[in-house]
């Protein structure tokens, strides 16, 4: 006992250092648990099932959903001004519709002449593919309409994407992109979309002659 005490408290108070496999099991414990957080399941897995959204709050969820939305303004051409298009002037380039074709066979009406007395001016008709494809596929009771189409006086424009069979998009497409043509059709479908698009004169049948719609002021003059 004398001895023990003899020993200086520093000594005295020093603890032993712990075994290797001791602290080695200390770690794998800690990692263990450590494994265990990674493991639980993301708040955006798939397999939770998510609560229905309030039917009261589905217009505003809405709203924001369109408002986050990106918009893609179109450039408007610098022939507009406002809606009268500068670019538009003789010789004119007419693009003519299937069915516009079809209606002056039946009114006995000549595309060439009638356009010209219609305009006062030279008149350039225009057939693209997709007119050409949907002549061809009308079958033989369209025959004297498609021989009309293939005049060597009518220009023949390409489709504006490649596979586009459907004459009413390519028209539209192709006066958006460029503000130089005058469409001829009898289609009211196409005729209102075309209306949304400034700076696009329109002429249709009307009365057996042919009659121009949104034709800038002077033009004629």
């Amino acid at each position: 006992l004398r001895r023990a005490s003899a020993l200086p408290l520093s000594r005295r108070l020093h603890k032993p250092p712990a075994s290797r496999a001791a602290m080695g099991k200390q770690k794998k414990g800690k990692t263990k648990a450590f494994a265990a957080v990674k493991r639980m399941i993301s708040p955006k897995d798939a397999r939770i099932k998510k609560p229905a959204p309030n039917p009261n709050q589905l217009p505003k969820l809405e709203r924001q959903r369109k408002d986050a939305e990106v918009r893609n303004v179109a450039q408007t051409p610098a022939s507009l001004f406002f809606s009268h298009n500068m670019s538009l002037g003789p010789p004119y380039h007419v693009l003519i519709d299937t069915n516009f074709i079809n209606f002056s066979i039946q009114n006995k009406l000549d595309i060439m002449k009638s356009l010209m007395d219609c305009l006062y001016a030279k008149v350039v008709p225009c057939v693209t593919e997709a007119v050409m494809a949907e002549l061809e596929k009308l079958g033989p009771k369209y025959r004297v309409a498609l021989r009309l189409a293939k005049d060597p006086r009518f220009e023949r424009l390409p489709a504006m994407r490649q596979g586009n069979e459907y004459a009413d998009d390519d028209l539209v497409e192709r006066v958006t992109a460029h503000r130089i043509y005058i469409v001829a059709t009898c289609d009211r479908d196409l005729k209102r979309r075309l209306r949304k698009i400034p700076g696009v004169p329109l002429i249709s049948i009307k009365e057996r002659k042919y009659q121009v719609e949104r034709m800038p002021e002077g033009q004629f003059g």
